[in-house]
């Protein structure tokens, strides 16, 4: 396969998977912030949310104030942020319209239409945008696009090139979501590791739809380290970096198994995913959950360096 369209692919899925969590984002946001202060609100929430999306700095140089109305325009529709929700499936129709026919037409016509449908919410005016419409109609695009990537793609080069995009973009996500609640949001008072607001960390698990497994593979109230647990080590949960990991490795092997040579990805990737191997949520609480993530984002990022040095891009 061609670099170029290697990169198409890769950063179609980057770009997918970044409009999705954008969307459970804001709607997560929105719970917290609508909450009574003694029930959980957290009038930090709009910041936290340009923190978790890592753009509070860009955010800071428009001078605007992180109240809700600027922050969901900021996220959604302004041609100002490259990362904003429009911006992102705008750029993965651009990708994926450039290897048009590494795509199957179901495929495709998905992408298409979840283009069409945050053009529409573009047109509107901000004022009137409402927050729940708007992430509910993102997921469900984004989803119908996954899941037609799913049924309909050969499993070769440009399928595997496109979840390796998706699986990056997802572990720096999950990453970016724990650290900004656990470290930038955390309650005046409360200590690192203490017992954070239950309705908060809800929350969180609902944005990632890990709420359900939570309950299934704890059977035990919200707690921080638990919910940490859950997010970093379980390899059952699909949006926990390790799963991810497991995940990144084996899309590398796949892409690989031709020539036979391993490359600076794969050396990456597998130095990444022995650590969470060998690591547990004790260890990572002891030494600061903070510092944790924060190293991983780091790791995660010369990953994609990595995978551009690797396949050319």
């Amino acid at each position: 396969m061609l670099s170029r369209t290697a990169s198409n692919l890769y950063w179609t899925g980057r770009y997918m998977e970044r409009a999705d969590f954008l969307a459970r984002l804001l709607d997560a946001t929105a719970r917290l912030s609508g909450m009574p202060t003694a029930y959980g609100g957290d009038p930090a929430a709009w910041s936290g949310a340009l923190s978790a999306a890592g753009v509070a700095d860009a955010f800071a140089a428009t001078g605007g104030e992180p109240e809700e109305g600027a922050v969901v325009r900021y996220l959604t529709i302004d041609p100002g942020n490259s990362s904003a929700i429009a911006n992102c499936v705008e750029h993965a129709r651009s990708n994926a319209r450039a290897v048009r026919t590494a795509l199957t037409r179901e495929a495709w016509e998905a992408l298409n239409s979840a283009w069409h449908e945050v053009e529409r919410l573009r047109a509107m005016n901000p004022a009137k945008l409402e927050v729940r419409e708007l992430t509910e109609s993102v997921q469900r695009a984004v989803a119908v696009f996954d899941g037609s990537a799913q049924r309909t793609m050969l499993r070769d080069d440009a399928f595997w090139f496109l979840q390796l995009g998706a699986a990056v973009e997802r572990a720096d996500n999950t990453a970016r979501l724990l650290d900004v609640k656990y470290h930038l949001l955390l309650p005046r008072g409360e200590p690192v590791g203490g017992s954070l607001d239950y309705f908060q960390w809800s929350t969180i698990l609902r944005t990632v739809s890990a709420a359900t497994a939570y309950r299934w593979v704890y059977r035990d109230a919200v707690k921080p380290w638990l919910v940490a647990d859950l997010l970093i080590f379980n390899d059952r949960m699909p949006r926990s970096l390790t799963c991810c990991y497991d995940a990144i490795v084996e899309l590398l092997d796949y892409l690989c198994a031709g020539s036979g040579r391993r490359g600076p990805a794969h050396r990456q990737a597998s130095k990444v995913q022995l650590e969470l191997r060998e690591s547990n949520v004790e260890a990572v609480f002891a030494s600061g959950l903070h510092q944790f993530l924060d190293s991983f984002i780091a790791d995660n990022n010369q990953l994609g360096v990595a995978i551009a040095e690797q396949f050319a891009f």
